[in-house]
């Protein structure tokens, strides 16, 4: 009998959006831009915390904001109203952005001389984390009322991040959710990550993540 030839097709994807994103990161530190992956679930305030971050950042840097979703534009005029540039990417029923994706919306954002890209990624704790958007670092929120658990049941997301917040602290005791225990998990994922508990309604840590952010740009500009 003939042998049947196999080819892992999902590998060769992953690998090929590897290399086009290390390619995409050496470009971006060529021309000075920090480019920030922000995932997490939908309603999780991914939107409400970078607008937050925006207010304490925009006298400091010049930032512009890439909005990805499968469609509408809301995010993206959200944005566009604390004063920085926003763009929005439509993914076409994707739940992800990988490299090239990534690359088009920079290549419209950053025709001026933008410092400091973030990218929201599309609300999914799954897919956003398979894929290498070339960004410096990720970041995860993860809300309370989601629960504790979330960094067992969705390990990648995790494990990929450079820095997890807990946001809508404000609401934790109306919850059944354990701030060390979530830690814990966290860690066991990613032992490396920073944690930092938020409240984007409130402003609740707001300036510790902000902070974490601006040493992070520091560093990345030697």
């Amino acid at each position: 009998m003939d042998r049947v030839r196999i080819i892992e097709v999902k590998q060769s994807v992953f690998a090929d959006n590897d290399r086009r994103a290390d390619q995409l990161r050496r470009e971006l530190k060529e021309r000075g831009i920090f480019l920030l992956n922000l995932m997490s679930s939908p309603g999780s305030g991914k939107t409400t915390t970078l607008a937050r971050t925006v207010e304490l950042l925009k006298d400091e840097y010049k930032i512009g904001v890439l909005e990805a979703d499968i469609d509408s534009d809301v995010d993206a005029r959200t944005m566009a109203a604390t004063g920085v540039e926003a763009i929005q990417l439509h993914t076409g029923g994707m739940c992800h952005l990988d490299a090239d994706m990534t690359r088009q919306g920079l290549d419209a954002l950053v025709a001026g001389d933008v410092e400091l890209a973030i990218l929201e990624n599309v609300g999914n704790l799954v897919c956003p984390a398979e894929f290498d958007t070339g960004a410096v670092k990720n970041a995860a929120i993860l809300s309370v009322p989601e629960g504790d658990d979330k960094p067992l049941k969705y390990p990648l997301m995790f494990q990929v991040c450079d820095v997890v917040l807990i946001n809508k602290m404000d609401v934790a005791p109306y919850f059944d959710f354990d701030l060390d225990r979530c830690r814990e998990h966290i860690r066991m994922r990613n032992p490396d990550a920073e944690v930092i508990p938020i409240c984007a309604k409130t402003g609740e840590g707001i300036a510790q993540w902000a902070d974490w952010l601006r040493g992070q740009m520091a560093a990345w500009r030697g």
